[in-house]
């Protein structure tokens, strides 16, 4: 019983600690940031109230810039305080509303639940149709943004635990594989009208807000935690204040175009993931979650996303000059739960 009140503590410090470091990030990455752009920008994301959009708006509006986020829920964005102008349809922008760059993060969530076939059409047509929309917002403005930075996934890639992925890489077939060649596919039309593309291919995204971490902290909090199935499964993973810098990068750095991965450049197999987050957390990972409950619970999603992996390299990252602030997952996992 005392272990688990410990534990119960640990957690509700991690969650209060979120908040604050949240606060404290776009205090402090702000003018850095601010510093790669030039001043006053016009930047519109859609997605903008997720995980990674929430952190990206906050630190584009800290830094000056003028952001218009879509959502399918105004009420999402009061966390903003009124710093972003909210929209619910591209259709409400006119043809001289400008635009310096656009990010496009929306998507519903590849592992929220069971890949039926139902499922499948909504996790695909979610991205492809918004990303469609975006488009063609662009190709009826006048003035056409500089950039499109649109979001992917490392899932491109397939499953294949021996080989190393960069961005040149080809892709395996899988599930995950169609639904980003469909979404990236509508993104790289708006080269067509003049417009730099980058497609940003992320990995794990780590942060004590939301995401996998955020889902995994009780538990490892607990000692309850481990690897999954046989742990041999590569994670190429990212930390939140990292996918974020990379977003700017690509949109500041002009040479920046097509794949970017956005993943840490030390990616890591499953059970040194395990391993890292008890040390972490001084608690022990050692109760592994078998193979075949995950799949009899989520089926094909387990294989591509629980049990299998890849080991994704940042290549262009890395040779157009982008610093990484967590490079090794001791680094990353210190500064979310430490």
């Amino acid at each position: 019983m005392e272990h688990a009140l410990s534990a119960t503590r640990i957690w509700r410090q991690l969650h209060q600690s979120a908040l604050h470091e949240q606060r404290s990030a776009e205090a402090t990455l702000a003018p850095a940031l601010a510093a790669m752009l030039p001043p006053r920008q016009a930047i519109l994301v859609t997605g903008g109230t997720g995980f990674i959009g929430t952190r990206l708006c906050a630190i584009l509006a800290e830094a000056g810039h003028r952001v218009t986020v879509l959502t399918r829920d105004p009420r999402n964005g009061r966390k903003f305080k009124g710093r972003v102008t909210l929209i619910d349809n591209l259709s409400t922008l006119g043809r001289d509303t400008p635009f310096d760059a656009v990010v496009n993060l929306a998507g519903e969530p590849m592992v929220a639940r069971r890949w039926t076939p139902e499922r499948r059409r909504l996790l695909c047509e979610s991205r492809v149709e918004t990303t469609r929309s975006v488009v063609k917002l662009i190709a009826r403005s006048r003035r056409k943004p500089a950039v499109l930075v649109s979001a992917s996934a490392v899932g491109f890639y397939g499953i294949d635990d021996a080989a190393t992925f960069t961005e040149s890489s080809p892709g395996l077939p899988a599930f995950t594989h169609d639904v980003c060649m469909a979404w990236e596919a509508e993104a790289l039309e708006a080269e067509r009208l003049g417009v730099r593309v980058c497609l940003l291919r992320t990995g794990i995204v780590l942060g004590a807000e939301d995401g996998a971490l955020a889902r995994m902290l009780p538990v490892f909090a607990l000692g309850l935690g481990g690897r999954i199935g046989s742990g041999r499964q590569w994670m190429s993973w990212i930390h939140l204040d990292d996918i974020v810098g990379l977003i700017i990068h690509a949109m500041a750095v002009e040479t920046v175009r097509g794949p970017l991965n956005a993943t840490a450049p030390e990616p890591v197999r499953n059970a040194d993931f395990a391993a890292a987050l008890g040390r972490a957390l001084h608690r022990p990972a050692v109760l592994p979650v078998p193979a075949f409950a995950l799949r009899l619970a989520l089926g094909q999603l387990a294989d591509e996303v629980l049990l299998g992996g890849q080991r994704v390299l940042p290549q262009q990252a890395q040779e157009t000059g982008y610093q990484f602030l967590y490079p090794t997952i001791e680094e990353a996992l210190k500064e979310i739960v430490g």
